[in-house]
């Protein structure tokens, strides 16, 4: 999904409140914590619904989510009288990418057409981690339909080591030469 430039915004003001009051990981796990209760559709119904009262609304988040930081509560109070509910998790994507980037992380999505064992997970982190120059954490996925190998994705790059695209190469190679 391409994150919004409004995700980004507000990835990029709430970063810099949270590095301003050395809360860089409580903004982090509050974070995850809208977006996990935002991921009920029941929630996110009520939420949603013009009709209901803010008030409502904002004592819902109130019990749902009372152990949060105050100014996550305000803006996800924002979003909802905006109705921005469906940018969230964008937002957690983009801070994450911030948060990362601040501790010189990159973070890359590896699909494999088999689940990764942790020995092969410490490898491919590493082999990336190599050809990137800086210390890549992975997250793991599973596409039975690239056959083998693996596709590696880290910002806008896509390293693509997989067996499906291996033979669609081969195949093109063949067929050129035969014309």
């Amino acid at each position: 999904m391409v994150r919004g430039a409004s995700a980004k915004r507000h990835a990029q003001a709430i970063f810099q409140i949270a590095k301003e009051r050395d809360a860089l990981e409580q903004w982090l796990n509050d974070l995850r914590t809208i977006a996990v209760v935002l991921h009920e559709p029941q929630v996110m119904t009520i939420l949603e619904n013009p009709k209901v009262r803010l008030d409502d609304k904002k004592d819902l988040v109130e019990r749902l989510l009372g152990g949060i930081n105050p100014l996550a509560k305000n803006l996800l109070y924002l979003l909802i009288t905006r109705d921005r509910l469906g940018i969230t998790e964008q937002i957690l994507a983009e801070y994450e990418d911030l948060l990362n980037a601040e501790r010189g992380l990159a973070q890359a999505e590896v699909t494999t057409a088999v689940p990764l064992d942790s020995q092969e997970q410490t490898k491919i982190a590493q082999a990336l981690t190599d050809v990137w120059g800086q210390r890549v954490v992975i997250t793991k996925k599973v596409d039975p339909d690239i056959l083998g190998g693996l596709v590696a994705k880290i910002g806008d790059k896509v390293i693509d080591g997989s067996v499906r695209t291996r033979l669609q190469n081969l195949r093109r190679n063949l067929a050129e030469a035969r014309s």
